[in-house]
């Protein structure tokens, strides 16, 4: 609900801010930004849609590229991750495996499709995050008032989700490792 008053509520103070000091009228700025904002989303949904179709064996278990460094989980704590990752919402309903609580500590076969869902997730906020960019390419988003603060908004909007799945996975493979080493016994 928080991320939805933030796209709304950033829409229209962008679009107002744009139609009194730069646009020809404030429909203009607020119809533009409206645009520019759908632009967007639709923008992050067609990644996210081609990203999950990429092979699984890229997103595994065990792949180096995704180890998150102690220094970086040091990062995440200092951002005090834990107090506001639960207001960041979770939309693991698109692919049916919900990462917003942990339903198993021991489950091999579950904590690897959690690990896999969260991989993809985090390729999936880091390129929305990126290639949110190409909305200054759009004809309506053209005025740096609007392509900017609504990249921004998806930036951080992005960002956030990266950071939280990032967070976890180190703790994610300990407990996979664990639950592989129980069942090898």
């Amino acid at each position: 609900m928080l991320y939805l008053f933030v796209i709304i509520f950033g829409t229209l103070v962008v679009g107002v801010i744009d139609g009194l000091l730069f646009a020809s009228n404030l429909f203009d700025g607020i119809v533009c930004a409206t645009l520019t904002t759908a632009s967007i989303f639709a923008i992050d949904g067609i990644l996210a849609f081609l990203i999950r179709r990429l092979p699984e064996r890229w997103f595994s278990y065990g792949k180096r590229i995704f180890a998150v460094t102690k220094k970086e989980r040091k990062i995440y704590r200092a951002l005090k991750i834990n107090a506001w990752k639960d207001y960041i919402p979770e939309l693991g309903g698109f692919t049916s495996f919900h990462k917003n609580e942990l339903k198993s500590v021991s489950d091999e076969k579950y904590l690897k499709r959690f690990i896999l869902e969260s991989n993809y997730g985090v390729v999936i906020h880091l390129a929305n995050a990126i290639l949110g960019i190409v909305v200054l390419l759009l004809p309506y988003a053209h005025r740096i008032s609007i392509w900017l603060p609504i990249f921004t908004v998806n930036f951080v909007l992005s960002i956030l989700p990266f950071m939280i799945l990032r967070y976890h996975l180190p703790v994610l493979e300990r407990l996979c490792q664990r639950a592989s080493q129980t069942r090898d016994v």
